[in-house]
This record gives structure tokens, C-alpha cells and sequence, in this order.
């Protein structure tokens, strides 16, 4: 069996580029890969309908998979406008059965992470690109380093997390946000604010809470606005291993403080009868369907739906 737990390790280590210091180190990782194998093969053995999957992330310790979930939670107001749609469930059976916003040009490729706790950056730039894209009709990618770099006066604390709204409200304040080529790649560590250097663009005029724990509504706003950034319950280490299949884990949470990871919604629809949202992560195409998971939207599972955000331009 030992021998079986070696040939996995030294296949996901080729596959994913991995380099161990020591072998002290190799040791720790091996242990941590062995109880994460076998987590995996337990659950796909339970039949959940949905599939896990060794990814670059099953040597990592409970501890280092906690640092990738940098959505913080401060509670009360955040200062966005109140949805302005009346009535949504009104106005559902008039959208698309089905909607990828990435089929249009909408959502920019999928990023890592890295080791940082920055997910509340991608959420945020993932929803402005979306919205520069229905207003202007062309991509643009926006800099994710900028906000854990330059956002830290509006209550961010860039590698150790960040709120959503935080970032609007910097954007308001300064009048947009760099483009990434221009500002520099993302280094996956915080970094030296330099805006005053590079141009700022996609000026946006304020944010919007969608109404909290509507499914309906969330639809409604991600047709008529393009991408939406929510927060969700990532915690379960089923979330950590998802490979395929509609995502559902009763364990999950979806109250607004237990919602710990920032992400993207790019698209919602049906497979044999059953809904999901399509949500757009920031672990690498290592992970999950090519960086994207489905979500079941059943008793708002994991929280997809408390407190979504989009922005006005």
C-alpha cells in the first residue's frame, strides 16, 4: 500500500510542478495526500452526484487549504443600492432557460491564486470586467493586484483577505481601476501600491446588493448585468476536491457569516431536470471543471445566493 501512495504522489507532483524541500517535508505531504486520497475515494464511492478529483491541491494541509478562502466578514450595511427590480419572479419567464456568460466574451480567463488569501479581488474584478463588457462590447482584464495592493485604507488586508464592496468603494473613490497589463502581473503576495503611475479605467458610478437568499432575483440580475460576484460557504473539503457533476453538500453553509470564499457567477441552467448556477473560481483549471464548478441552488446551498454584488457604470 505504501508503495500505491508513493506512485499517486510522485504522478501528482510531475503533474502539478510540485518541489518538496526536504524530506521531512516529503514526508508531511505524503500524509497529507494519503487522508485526502482517501477522503476522495470515500465520497465518490457514496454516490453524491457529483465527482471529486485528485487536483494540485490534495497535498496540501486543512490549514494552507483555509488561507485560499480570504472572504471576510464585517457585517452590517456595506453601502450598496438596494435592488431596484420590484417583482423578479415576474420577469423569470422571460429569460433564457439557460445563460454562460462566457460564451459572449463576458468572463476573462481562469487565474490562480496562489497561496494568498485574495479571492475577494477576483470576485470583485470579475464582475466589473463583465460590466465594462456589456457597456463597451470588449474584454478587458483588470488588475486583481491592484486592490490587494492599493485597498488596504478600506478595510482589505490584502493576502488575508478582503471584502467586495471594500474594493467599489476604493474604485469610487480613485475613479476605476489598472488594467493588468499595465499595472503588472499578479505576484499571488501583497505588493507596493504604484496607481499613480498607470491609467485608471472602468469607472464604475456605484454597486448593487441583489435581494439576499433570492434565487429569483439573482437571475434577474445576472441576465440584465452580466457576471455577479458572491460569497459562498467553501469550507467543506468536498468543495476543496469537486471535479464534475452538480455540487450539493448538506454540511454547507449560508448564512452570511459563515460564507468564507469569494467567487464568480457567470451562468446558471439545468442538467436532467436539475438547476445549478456556474460559478467561475480562482484555484487554477487544475481545479474543479477547468477552474469552474455547478452549484445546486436547492435551500440556497453554500450560500450562493446571501449576498451577491454587481456594479453600475
Amino acid at each position: 500500500m505504501m508503495i500505491i501512495w508513493n506512485l499517486h504522489l510522485i504522478s501528482s507532483k510531475k503533474r502539478h510542478n510540485r518541489d518538496y524541500a526536504d524530506e521531512l517535508e516529503h514526508a508531511e505531504r505524503k500524509e497529507s495526500f494519503r487522508q485526502n486520497l482517501r477522503f476522495i475515494h470515500s465520497k465518490n464511492r457514496a454516490g453524491l452526484g457529483f465527482q471529486l478529483g485528485v487536483n494540485h491541491l490534495a497535498d496540501r494541509t486543512d490549514l494552507e487549504l483555509k488561507a485560499l478562502r480570504g472572504k471576510q466578514y464585517s457585517g452590517g450595511y456595506n453601502g450598496g443600492a438596494p435592488f431596484p427590480y420590484i417583482n423578479p419572479r415576474s420577469m423569470v419567464d422571460n429569460l433564457p432557460s439557460n445563460l454562460d456568460w462566457r460564451l459572449y466574451g463576458a468572463v476573462t480567463p481562469i487565474k490562480d491564486q496562489s497561496v494568498c488569501g485574495s479571492c475577494w479581488s477576483f470576485g470583485t474584478t470579475g464582475t466589473i470586467e463583465g460590466a465594462y463588457f456589456l457597456k463597451y462590447g470588449h474584454q478587458v482584464r483588470l488588475s486583481q493586484q491592484a486592490l490587494i495592493d492599493c485597498s488596504w485604507g478600506y478595510g482589505n488586508n490584502g493576502c488575508d483577505g478582503g471584502e467586495d464592496f471594500r474594493s467599489y468603494q476604493w474604485m469610487l473613490k480613485h475613479g476605476g481601476i489598472p488594467l493588468e497589463d499595465e499595472y503588472g502581473g499578479y505576484l499571488g503576495q501583497d505588493g507596493y501600491c504604484h496607481i499613480d503611475n498607470v491609467t485608471l479605467t472602468a469607472k464604475i458610478t456605484g454597486y448593487v446588493n441583489v435581494t439576499s437568499g433570492d434565487a429569483d432575483a439573482l437571475k434577474v440580475a445576472l441576465a440584465k448585468h452580466g457576471p455577479i460576484s458572491v460569497a459562498i460557504d467553501a469550507s467543506r473539503k468536498t468543495f476543496s476536491f469537486y471535479s464534475n457533476g452538480i455540487y450539493y453538500d448538506p454540511e454547507c453553509g449560508s448564512k452570511p457569516e459563515q460564507l468564507d470564499h469569494a467567487v464568480l457567477l457567470v451562468g446558471y441552467g439545468t442538467i436532467n431536470d436539475s438547476p445549478y448556477w456556474l460559478v467561475k473560481n480562482s484555484w487554477s483549471n487544475y481545479w474543479g471543471n477547468d477552474g469552474y464548478i455547478l452549484m445546486s441552488p436547492k435551500d440556497n446551498n453554500c450560500g450562493v445566493a446571501t449576498d451577491p454584488t454587481y456594479v453600475t457604470m
